[in-house]
Parts: C-alpha cells; structure tokens; sequence
C-alpha cells in the first residue's frame, strides 16, 4: 500500500495521511521503494522556502493547497522497465516523504542518473540526480543512515564555507553562525575553519543547546540568543540559520556598520522566514538568500563537473566520523511517528545532536 504525509502548504502543522494503491511504472520508468528518509530542520527550510527555490514542484500533489515536503533518503527499486537497472537496486536522493515513487531515469550511468519527469526538467539539477550506491565505496555504502541525516546538511555547510572563502570572507574578521547546534550550523563552522580562515567563530544558539555547542569543538565562543549584544563589533558576517528576525536585527544593530555579510540560509524559525528581508532596513550589508546550486554550478564550471561535490563527499564523511560519538541516532517507522517528527521539528524541539530516521514502509 502507498502511504504519503501531506503538508497543507499555508499551514505546517495540518497535515494528512495519504493512503492508496502503489502506483504502477510505465515504460522507461522504475518503481521504487523508499526504504528510509532522514528529517531534520532542512525539510522545515525546503517547505519555508518551498515557493522561492521550487521545492514543492518535485512531487506535486495537483492538490491545492496539500504538498509533499522533500526529504533525502535511501530507495530500493522494486520493479525496472529501465534497461540497464535491476530491481534490487539502492538508490540515494531527494524523495518525497512517502512509501514509494515512480521514476523516469535519464542520463544513465554506473555511478547514477536524472528523473526526467517533465515537470522537473526546470528544477535544480543537484536534486534530480539520483546516486546507484552499489557503484560507490564500501564506506560510503556502510553510512546509509548517515549520509540521509547529515550529509545534505553537512554539504551545505561546506558550500557556504566555499562560498565565503571566494569572496575573501567579504572582509570579515569574526564569523557569526546561528542555530549553532543545528547540524548546517556545526558543520559551517568547521568547514570555515578547514578552509583556513583565521578570524573568530562565533556560535549563536539557545540556553538549552549551548553546552552542546560548546562540547563540539567547533566553536571559539557560543553566545545564547539573549546575550547577542555581547558579540565583539568587528568586522562579522552573519550566517543566519535559524532565520529569526529578531535575532538578525539586533545583530545588525548592534554590529552597525561591521555587518559586512548576511546570509539567509535556514528557517528554524520557519514562521518568520518570509519576513528575511522586509521591514525598515538593517544597519550594514542587506542580507542575501543563500542558494547551494548557483555556488555548485559556479565551481563546476571553474573546477569540473562533480569536483565540488567529490570534495564536499570527502569532508562530509571525515566530519561525520569525527563528531559521532556526540551524535545520537534514531530510527522511527509509519505515518503517525513521522508526523509527530514534522510537528516536533515545526516547534523546534529536536535537538542537532538527534539523527533521525524515519520510514513508512509497511511493517514485513
């Protein structure tokens, strides 16, 4: 049987439970089991930001106003009227979260390919590739769970700190990272550091996460939200992953004129993240929408195709290895386990240090 969470795309916290028959693949599609998805406070940021970057067309529902949140996960084909993929097949991608999909893979090769559904063809590249984990190595095979979890996060920490670092870290001496106990946050902080900067890291983050923060080593100082004001006025960049205005205005106020960089990464704080750049305007630079694919694309065209994202692979595994004995993970089965997850991660209260992963296959 299919089984779909649906999110009312006006209001998070309504949701539905989709049950029906699983779809049947046509020719030159394959039908496929997701086995397991990862859900973090990315998936919150992919609906937040559905509207502005795409993120609902993936997988429409033709609906109104229902949508299906993307989440990174681990499938399994079941049955291939592909030429070229076997059933049994593991794959690794953008998934909807649901119990299975159909797909029509294009560009194909050992190590993967594109959904070529048409009304994807105007989508972001990196998300309609598909990754044929048999292809890759055994280590990177062995990190299933992982890879869902933190990899997406931990690449997008990667591809910020690449983008800073090509631009000079736009002057900055002190790098601010909020939601610094967020899985992005962390990782921000330590591909900053690796890629050589020499200034302060600066975490930002709630009462309850500071000690955390702390324990992770990624961090020269962690400030709780309440004391912002305490942060050094140098010149600081402003990595804003929890997307909370209030936070972000009294930085900028505070910081003035060493504002010299805002990105608006995240949304933890999902409900004000249409807000990002309205009202009177900041003290400093204006914050700019950060968008992994135009940073990606900009280096495949400098370094190669494929070469960052290698790189990012690379780190990503080191970084994991490196943090897990502070990492706590988790599996959860069915509808009603993942939309408690969506609710929980709607109020902010799973913590980065939790791995989640949930699936909704049927139980064997």
């Amino acid at each position: 049987m299919l089984t779909e969470l649906w999110v009312d795309r006006t209001d998070y916290r309504r949701t539905q439970v989709v049950s029906g028959n699983i779809p049947q693949p046509n020719a030159n599609e394959i039908l496929v089991a997701i086995d397991k998805f990862a859900m973090t406070a990315n998936n919150v940021t992919y609906a937040a930001s559905g509207d502005l970057f795409g993120y609902w067309q993936f997988y429409p529902t033709g609906e109104d106003p229902w949508g299906k949140v993307t989440v990174w996960g681990i499938g399994e084909v079941i049955e291939s009227r592909v030429a070229g993929i076997d059933v049994g097949e593991r794959l690794y991608g953008f998934f909807p979260m649901s119990s299975h999909v159909v797909m029509q893979p294009g560009e194909l090769s050992e190590r993967g390919f594109t959904d070529t559904k048409p009304h994807r063809s105007e989508l972001p590249g990196l998300y309609n590739h598909y990754a044929r984990t048999q292809s890759e190595p055994s280590q990177l095979q062995g990190l299933e769970d992982q890879r869902c979890i933190f990899f997406p996060l931990f690449m997008t920490g990667y591809v910020i700190a690449d983008l800073l670092l090509d631009n000079d870290w736009f002057g900055a001496r002190q790098m601010v990272i909020g939601s610094a106990s967020s899985k992005t946050g962390f990782s921000t902080a330590a591909f900053i550091r690796a890629a050589g900067f020499e200034g302060a890291i600066v975490g930002l983050t709630s009462d309850p996460n500071v000690a955390f923060s702390e324990a992770l080593g990624c961090y020269d100082r962690v400030v709780s939200y309440g004391e912002v004001e305490k942060i050094e006025n140098v010149a600081s960049a402003y990595v804003d992953i929890a997307g909370s205005v209030d936070v972000r205005s009294r930085l900028h106020r505070g910081l003035k004129e060493h504002a010299v960089q805002t990105l608006l990464v995240g949304a933890t704080h999902w409900d004000q993240f249409g807000q990002s750049v309205g009202g009177e305007p900041l003290p400093g630079s204006e914050p700019q929408v950060f968008f992994a694919p135009a940073q990606i694309e900009k280096r495949d065209g400098e370094w190669g195709r494929g070469v960052m994202m290698g790189k990012a692979y690379a780190a990503s595994i080191e970084l994991v290895t490196q943090l897990a004995p502070t990492l706590l993970m988790e599996s959860h089965r069915g509808a009603e386990a993942c939309d408690a997850i969506w609710q929980s991660l709607l109020r902010n209260q799973v913590s980065g240090q939790r791995g989640v992963m949930v699936s909704l296959q049927a139980e064997a």
